[in-house]
């Protein structure tokens, strides 16, 4: 596995959140995190990401263990983190958050920064616009092509349809097949459990830091206890 997060055990202070949860993607694949409110769904995001120091489990990332590096020195090593607020500069414009996205990949900034307009094309259109102006769905579109800026191997995305509307989730959901396309591992935490599980090659459902279940996305899907109990009915 491209990724691999095995038995990972942690939470704050005194309070646990993960009790022994493992996810994992391949290359070019999309894994998509469901489960209830307080399944631990972000936390095991975030300690993927480096967020979170795990009390037991560990973290493999393209064949290394990376269980103890930093967030910054993951970006290093190709991973990329959309979180699910804070994620845009507002008071800069849509080409100044390109700019602080690319810092760490200064020499193929120009390159990149085209591919990030190609995905989106409304973001060309505003490159000079504040982004505190734009709409919801338009900000997560800077806040992706802004990771994307690192050239990252995966990208984790934390709630990207959150208070979006159906259209814009639908749009959004098509881009991230499309950057799945192109050979990044994709890892995604969704309240819109159904129809990420339709993009997703494989699930995983979270219930109080544990694998619930584990399979592919359709079979989740066609999961009688999965739909009845977390996708309603």
């Amino acid at each position: 596995m491209f990724l691999n997060a095995e038995n990972m055990l942690g939470g704050y202070g005194e309070t646990t959140i993960l009790n022994g949860c493992s996810i994992s993607v391949e290359k070019g694949e999309i894994a998509v995190i469901v489960g209830p409110n307080g399944a631990g769904k972000s936390t095991a995001m975030r300690a993927i990401f480096g967020m979170l120091n795990l009390q037991a489990g560990k973290v493999i990332f393209d064949n290394q263990d990376i269980t103890s590096l930093k967030p910054q020195e993951r970006v290093g090593k190709g991973m990329g983190f959309v979180p699910q607020t804070n994620n845009v500069f507002t008071s800069m414009t849509v080409l100044e958050n390109m700019e602080i996205g690319g810092f760490i990949n200064k020499d193929n900034f120009e390159e990149n920064v085209q591919e990030v307009f190609k995905l989106f094309p409304i973001l060309k259109e505003k490159e000079k616009q504040l982004v505190g102006e734009l709409s919801g769905g338009q900000r997560q579109q800077v806040a992706v092509g802004r990771a994307l800026m690192t050239n990252p191997k995966l990208l984790m995305l934390d709630e990207p349809t959150a208070g979006v509307s159906p259209i814009v989730v639908k749009e959004l959901f098509e881009k991230i097949i499309e950057i799945s396309k192109a050979g990044i591992a994709i890892l995604m935490v969704e309240q819109n459990a159904k129809q990420a599980l339709k993009i997703a090659d494989h699930g995983f459902v979270l219930v109080q830091g544990e694998n619930r279940y584990t399979d592919k996305g359709s079979n989740l899907l066609a999961n009688k206890e999965v739909r009845k109990a977390f996708l309603g009915g």
